[in-house]
């Protein structure tokens, strides 16, 4: 005879709650067709705060040297700082998601603090810089790892549109990203730094209000995971002290990203603490779950160095393309620095879907790669990009101004191999993560953003030249540089591409 509910209730087996929770994810997660309808509604939120996001990052390293006035090589290392920041604190984001707040208020907490950061400095940039900017860290930690993992939610375990699905949301953050750095810092240029902030700000206004006037259409999904039985003060008391607390660490953020050598220390200090909190969680689970965390955990360290190459975007080729490159790509007249901030994103959003094409007739062949080797294909690209940024050198002028056409191609090639990585990292750690894990190991994935943007920013200050060189020396000291990042890129993809057996054995029935 079927048990009902109270059947599973009586002996103990699921509480009410639960019972009903999981009808409600499984009504959603039951949908027809390619993508759930929810699924638009995150594409949305993510496009218009990835619109803020990256239309913040594009203005960092112009608006530090051009406006506060802070040398090359030290705006390199405080824009990995505030990149850094901004994405370990997705680690503490997720963390309390999981734990407290849930993913909902979460987000509408991360959102709140983005808006005020964003208008802070669009209010007095020059001044509150600092302080602005630390709002939008500790924002973007919030709403950035919850949003991506209510995305994977929406389906089940096994799914096979999953990945499809996340080629969608992924598009939503290039839509964004696209927009983002193309108008912010064209409004910077033309009219003032206060227009170009204030865009931010506006654009994530938009984004969090798609969020809560659709919330209503994820049923259950993301609500707070705090047991019902817990009085209702203590919940209050709790998640009280994460918005308390998440405001209070604002002035320790301030302080560590205009003292670089504090930065230091944070990252010396947070990833082994880090590490050694999932490895005490690990123990709650099965050898089976904990292998496939293993295989996470291996995957996330080469993205490490993934990122440490890729984000050389926002710092030394933000700087490159601003003295560096001609105005005109394929004889129209183009800012260089609008081209440098959205050409990745307008080449994601074109070749994505025929990307996607190719792996779907390669699987019907049998011979498409697995996603391990998928991995070391994009750092195997992302090799060939910087060897073509490297090879700018020999299309520049006796001043030292190249071609934004080779310039252009390099984002090209950079494409196909984030291509290969970052929509499926996102996809692969939610298959990997048991889930009273998922938002953690969300977290720890852009953690390792984190480290990769730290070290992008050092990678960076290693390229800068003196004060007073001429454009021809700086273009020699960052092709240069590219050279370098072009070999580390080939040397990471061979190896990934050697282990590709032994983390597939650890992923088990993982695709």
């Amino acid at each position: 005879m079927e048990r009902t509910p109270e059947d599973l209730v009586e002996e103990n087996t699921l509480t009410l709650h639960e019972i009903e929770y999981n009808k409600g994810v499984a009504e959603i997660q039951n949908f027809k067709g390619k993508y759930p309808k929810q699924l638009w509604y995150l594409f949305l939120a993510e496009m218009w705060e990835r619109f803020s996001f990256y239309g913040m990052r594009g203005m960092l390293i112009i608006f530090m040297t051009e406006k506060l006035l802070i040398v090359e090589k030290d705006a390199n290392l405080k824009y990995g700082a505030i990149q850094a920041f901004a994405y370990a604190m997705t680690f503490v984001g997720g963390l309390f998601a999981d734990k407290i707040l849930g993913f909902r208020r979460s987000i509408f907490w991360g959102g709140t603090l983005m808006i005020i950061g964003s208008f802070i400095l669009a209010f007095s940039p020059e001044h509150l810089f600092y302080i602005g900017i630390s709002f939008t860290i500790v924002g973007t930690g919030f709403f950035k790892p919850n949003i991506s993992t209510m995305a994977g939610t929406l389906y089940k375990a096994g799914d096979p549109r999953r990945d499809a699905g996340f080629s969608l949301f992924y598009s939503g953050i290039n839509i964004g990203a696209l927009a983002g750095g193309y108008f912010c810092i064209r409004a910077a240029d033309l009219y003032s730094w206060n227009l170009a902030f204030s865009l931010a700000g506006i654009c994530m206004v938009f984004g969090l209000g798609t969020f809560i006037f659709t919330q209503k259409s994820l049923g259950p999904i993301g609500l707070s995971p705090l047991s019902p039985k817990l009085p209702k003060i203590r919940k209050n008391i709790s998640e009280i002290a994460v918005y308390a607390g998440s405001v209070l660490v604002i002035p320790l953020i301030i302080l560590l990203v205009k003292h670089e050598s504090y930065t230091d220390l944070f990252m010396y200090i947070a990833g082994p603490l880090t590490l050694l909190y999932i490895f005490w969680e690990m123990r709650l689970f099965s050898w089976v779950e904990n292998k496939k965390l293993i295989a996470a955990l291996i995957l996330i360290t080469f993205s490490i160095f993934f990122w440490a190459f890729f984000e050389q975007s926002g710092g030394s080729l933000a700087l490159f393309a601003r003295h560096n490159l001609h105005k005109h790509l394929l004889g129209i007249e183009m800012d260089p620095n609008g081209i440098n901030n959205s050409s990745n994103s307008v080449f994601v959003i074109v070749f994505s879907p025929l990307i996607g094409l190719i792996w779907l007739w390669m699987n019907k062949r049998k011979f498409e790669p697995n996603t391990v080797v998928k991995f070391g294909l994009g750092f195997l690209f992302l090799s060939l990009a910087f060897y073509v940024f490297f090879y700018t050198r020999f299309f520049a002028d006796a001043q030292g101004m190249t071609s934004l056409n080779i310039f252009t191609l390099a984002y090209f090639v950079i494409t196909l191999g984030e291509l290969c990585l970052s929509p499926i990292g996102l996809s692969i750690m939610t298959k990997l993560s048991p889930k009273p894990l998922q938002g953690v190991m969300m977290g720890l994935w852009f953690l390792a953003s984190a480290y990769g943007q730290y070290a992008a920013g050092i990678f960076g200050s290693e390229m800068t030249t003196s004060g007073n060189a001429s454009l021809l020396d700086k273009l020699m000291a960052y092709t240069e540089g590219y050279k370098q990042l072009a070999i580390y890129a080939f040397i990471a993809g061979i190896v990934m591409i050697l282990l590709s057996p032994l983390i597939r054995k650890l992923m088990q029935d993982v695709k």
